[in-house]
């Protein structure tokens, strides 16, 4: 790891971080556009979330990632990156946050971490590999409630 992909890498990522809090700060899934955050993305980008989330799956390229923060916007309500600290920084950076988050189908908040493994190549991000402590607690936050009768 050279002290210039370390550099390059955390530029990235905080830049795609305050990016994604201002995708995130809009009034609901279909009011910010994606535009904000592709300049972080590569063009073949794959994000691997885990499929017992609402919003589970491989997600490819800009097309994919346009779908991916549309459907985790339709999931939360609020989104708030609390604390971040970058473990590790060069082509592979793992970071871990600390989100409050509030579901938008139960109102329910959340505290919880999340790690990512992030590779950064050529100044844009290519794959992101999230990983978080328990995704029933999450799931079940963002499920809409069941009607009894």
């Amino acid at each position: 790891m050279t002290m210039s992909s370390t550099t390059d890498s955390i530029t990235v990522l905080t830049g795609m971080y305050a990016a994604e809090a201002e995708y995130f700060a809009a009034e609901g899934p279909d009011e910010a556009s994606f535009d904000l955050l592709a300049p972080f993305f590569a063009p073949d980008v794959v994000l691997h979330q885990a499929d017992s989330l609402p919003y589970g799956g491989t997600w490819r390229g800009h097309s994919g990632m346009t779908q991916f923060f549309r459907a985790m916007g339709a999931a939360w309500e609020s989104f708030d990156m609390a604390e971040q600290e970058f473990l590790a920084a060069g082509e592979t950076a793992v970071v871990l946050t600390q989100v409050r988050a509030r579901a938008r189908a139960t109102g329910r908040e959340l505290s919880f971490p999340i790690l990512q493994a992030i590779t950064v190549k050529d100044g844009r991000i290519t794959e992101v590999r999230p990983f978080y402590w328990d995704t029933r607690v999450i799931a079940d936050a963002c499920a809409a409630p069941r009607a009894t009768g």
